[in-house]
């Protein structure tokens, strides 16, 4: 094999490699707990961009099959291609947040997990303020009280996966086993359930990348231009006003753009295309996207199959037909998730 064909060999071989990393390692149907890493979920799914140098996984986090005979409709779509028609199958979007509380909410808008009230502290609950400055781009001195916040976010997805469950499923032996020997009272006995088989199993799931970037106000701005948008709407008003807004004129933090997975490509390519000057202050934006079809098109092909857009998570009550010890498996079930709610 002649100099040109090695190296062709080469780029097919990591390109091959390339793609072999790009889909998810999450299945549906599949069950975790929950309680093993409450709080440190962000550490198994990669939600934020993190300092794990390794980007080649998107979720590590044990799963258990627990189900047989799931239904055909699973629906796992992939998309990896650059080309198409449709420039994002994603979404461009911004949350206005009162307060940190809420800007942690709607960071992990797309994440449920059944009978938690507020999933979202699965995630950051094992959080510092330095943690969360990181993770959102900010300063930690704007992580405080006195201030309220706008995410901007734009979500390009790669790979889709639901799952309908009817009554046609199986548990598989040790399962039905461990189902078996639950008894209804006996807490313990959905404790060790649990501690062997999960407490959620996975019903959806999004793959792909996003962009984002917080940008941090004094109430009295924040008020006026949560106001002005929400009668307006954002299509009514001119992109240098809507920049404006979202600039050190009116906000008092700039957050930095970042990547879901960390990439630091992406990043960078941001902060160089996305640019804009207002009186004599330079700083990148991502409301320069917003209608801007030629950067959107260049981006579309950067943001790759990296990380984790989306979640839902159910409990394992399906497990248990038996209508008793299905309504005994979500007392208890309840008691705890609140506990940890509660104690993180």
């Amino acid at each position: 094999m002649g100099l040109d064909g090695a190296k062709a060999l080469m780029i097919f071989i990591l390109f091959a490699l390339r793609l072999q990393q790009t889909y998810a390692d999450i299945k549906v149907g599949n069950a975790i707990n929950v309680f093993n890493r409450y709080g440190y979920l962000s550490i198994s799914m990669r939600v934020v961009p993190g300092n794990d140098p390794d980007h080649s996984w998107i979720f590590r986090e044990p799963t258990v099959d627990v189900f047989m005979n799931l239904p055909e409709k699973q629906s796992l779509k992939r998309n990896i291609g650059e080309g198409g028609g449709q420039v994002f199958q994603g979404n461009f979007h911004m949350e206005f947040c009162d307060n940190v509380k809420q800007l942690l909410q709607a960071y992990f808008r797309d994440f449920s997990i059944e009978r938690l009230e507020k999933p979202w502290q699965a995630f950051t609950g094992s959080w510092s303020k330095v943690t969360l400055a990181r993770n959102l781009g900010l300063d930690v001195s704007y992580v405080t009280g006195d201030h309220c916040y706008v995410l901007v976010r734009v979500a390009r997805h790669r790979e889709t996966a639901n799952l309908v469950m009817d009554n046609s499923y199986d548990l598989h032996e040790p399962v039905a086993k461990q189902v078996a020997s639950v008894n209804v009272s006996d807490s313990l006995s959905v404790i060790e359930f649990v501690r062997s088989f999960g407490s959620h199993y996975v019903t959806t799931y999004v793959t792909g990348n996003s962009l984002y970037q917080v940008y941090v106000y004094a109430p009295k701005y924040y008020k006026v231009i949560k106001e002005r948008l929400k009668s307006k709407g954002v299509t009514k008003i001119s992109n240098q006003e809507l920049i404006g807004y979202f600039s050190s004129r009116y906000a008092e933090y700039v957050g930095k753009i970042q990547s879901a997975s960390g990439n630091a490509t992406v990043e960078n390519w941001a902060n160089q295309r996305l640019r804009v000057k207002l009186f004599v202050f330079g700083f990148a934006s991502l409301l320069k996207l917003h209608g801007n079809t030629k950067l959107l098109s260049e981006l579309n092909g950067m943001l790759g199959n990296e990380a984790l857009l989306k979640l839902d998570l159910k409990t394992l009550a399906p497990a248990f037909k038996d209508i008793q010890k299905r309504a005994w498996f979500h007392e208890v079930m309840d008691n705890n998730l609140k506990l940890w709610e509660v104690n993180v």
